[in-house]
């Protein structure tokens, strides 16, 4: 058994005595860090007088589990993970793995068939077994949907990897469709898969892509150039109050209107670009921050133009090109013109595919400019400034389009959230989005495409998923709220994400142009002066 020395004493300490150690210090950091935030709470009574709840069981209940789990890593979870690099003695071979153990086909099997029967007797389950009963069987369900999916990644983890793209475009064009039909068999009926896909469609299809889509934006500036931009919500606010104002006031198409919300973003790019050409570091962060904030303060005093705090409301939505409306009342209404049941999740659905083409429309842009002399120049800028002013390249230009495309894939966004919420206000640009856009670029990996729509799917979805988890409710009370924790829960996984793949999901910082072969180089060039 390993034993811990101590240089101080000449103690000799247990893993279990350590681990006893440090779950008592956990737990007391826990304490002082949560007395405030869950033990007290303010709220008001009927009199509309401000009172202070206890919630002295929740707060127990937080520092106990803070300190078992630290008990449980420190002594078994390290001696684990520390004999799975020693081979065996006898056999020369390495330990079985941790996922080839946990992924196996009689569990898999039973995963498939417990599935089966939660979904094929949903609406029964609350009249057999009770609400509460039934909420933690749905719990259950959705534990077994994620451990067959991640069996057939597992099991399937070569063909995945070498069709990554194909595959993962499949599923996001076929995603909609298969809500739809998943519902539909459920219910047995069309229009109530129809209308149950709603929920699914927007909150984790449009949502995650909003931000897949402004993470791409400002994988820009951070990931390829290496300049901290902390204010880029000030791109996407002004996308969305140049289409909400433009089309509000002068009935402009949408089609009209994003590239014109694009164009102007790229133009405050710019703008913002100038003043910081000689900042790097926290320097250039700090400005980023307060140019999101003065845009933010201007769309909350600009009330002649903005409406203030109340914002713009009745914004148009997308039309089809002009060829048919989503508006029920209009003649050229889509459920009219194709002669099909009246729905609303036919404009979802056509957000969705929207959005999901203008993602794919900034993935093919990043990807061809990052194979240009300009997107070298942002690798290069990336790396080290003055070795990049002494290879000739202009830094001014590098660092202007570099924010200027950034902020017109922001502008995109921006007008897209406009059309889709119908509704804007400053409330939706605060510095907490640019802070949670800048985190998805840095858990994904700065610089990966997959590795950051892989973090704002697990991100964003993880946190819409929170609102789904009512069985918590039972466990902590009714007043439980389970989406007020996704802030904590985002910067746990922050901290483990940083521990375990400091680079992120998907981190590479591969140049973009080397060489394919040996090719022999003529001595005329190495003479002074030309190489």
């Amino acid at each position: 058994m390993a034993v811990t020395v101590s240089p101080e004493r000449d103690t000799v300490a247990s893993p279990m005595q350590r681990a006893l150690r440090e779950a008592f210090y956990a737990g007391a950091i826990a304490l002082g860090l949560f007395v405030l935030f869950i033990g007290l709470r303010t709220d008001q009574n009927i009199s509309n007088e401000l009172v202070v709840v206890q919630r002295w069981g929740l707060l127990a209940a937080v520092v106990i589990a803070t300190a078992v789990g630290r008990f449980l890593y420190v002594a078994y979870g390290q001696p684990f993970m520390a004999n799975q690099k020693i081979a065996d003695v006898a056999t020369g071979l390495m330990p079985a793995s941790v996922a080839s153990r946990f992924f196996t086909l009689p569990t898999f099997i039973g995963a498939v068939i417990a599935m089966v029967l939660l979904f094929v007797f949903n609406s029964s389950l609350a009249g057999w077994f009770g609400a509460e009963p039934a909420g933690y069987l749905q719990f259950l369900r959705a534990l077994a949907v994620i451990y067959v999916l991640a069996c057939v990644i597992y099991y399937f983890r070569a063909f995945i990897h070498a069709n990554f793209t194909k595959l993962g475009i499949s599923a996001l064009v076929l995603y909609p469709i298969l809500v739809v039909a998943v519902l539909s068999l459920n219910a047995w009926s069309v229009a109530t898969g129809l209308q149950g896909s709603l929920k699914w469609v927007d909150n984790f299809g449009i949502q995650i892509l909003i931000y897949v889509m402004l993470a791409w934006g400002l994988n820009i500036v951070v990931g390829l150039a290496g300049l901290l931009d902390l204010g880029y919500v000030a791109f996407y606010a002004l996308g969305a109050y140049a289409y909400a104002l433009l089309a509000t006031h002068f009935g402009l198409s949408f089609w009209i209107l994003l590239p014109a919300a694009g164009a102007m973003a790229a133009l405050w790019g710019v703008l913002l670009g100038f003043p910081v050409l000689r900042l790097r570091g926290d320097y250039l962060a700090i400005v980023t921050l307060a140019f999101g904030e003065i845009i933010r303060l201007v769309l909350i005093n600009w009330r002649e133009v903005t409406n203030g705090s109340a914002g713009i409301s009745g914004i148009p939505k997308v039309s089809f090109f002009g060829l048919m409306s989503f508006n029920v009342s209009d003649p050229n209404y889509i459920a009219k013109v194709l002669n099909i049941a009246t729905s609303s999740a036919y404009y979802k659905i056509f957000l969705y595919y929207l959005i999901l083409g203008l993602c794919l429309l900034t993935a093919f842009v990043t990807i061809r400019l990052r194979r240009l002399p300009v997107g070298r120049a942002w690798e290069a800028l990336r790396e080290d400034e003055i070795a990049c002013r002494s290879l000739g390249i202009n830094t001014t230009t590098t660092k202007l389009t570099a924010f200027a495309t950034g902020a017109m894939f922001g502008g995109f966004a921006g007008s897209f959230f406009a059309a889709r919420q119908g509704f804007v206000s400053p409330e939706s640009f605060v510095f907490l989005e640019s802070a949670i856009i800048l985190a998805i670029v840095v858990l994904g990996g700065m610089g990966s495409l997959v590795g950051i729509a892989v973090a704002a799917m697990v991100m964003i979805g993880g946190t819409e998923a929170l609102r789904e988890l009512d069985f918590l409710k039972q466990v902590f009370g009714p007043d439980f709220t389970p989406e007020l924790y996704r802030m904590l829960l985002f910067g746990m996984a922050m901290v483990i994400v940083m521990l375990w793949k400091p680079r992120g999901f998907v981190g590479s910082r591969e140049p973009t142009a080397f060489l394919r072969e040996r090719r022999a180089v003529s001595g005329s060039f190495t003479k002074e002066g030309h190489g």
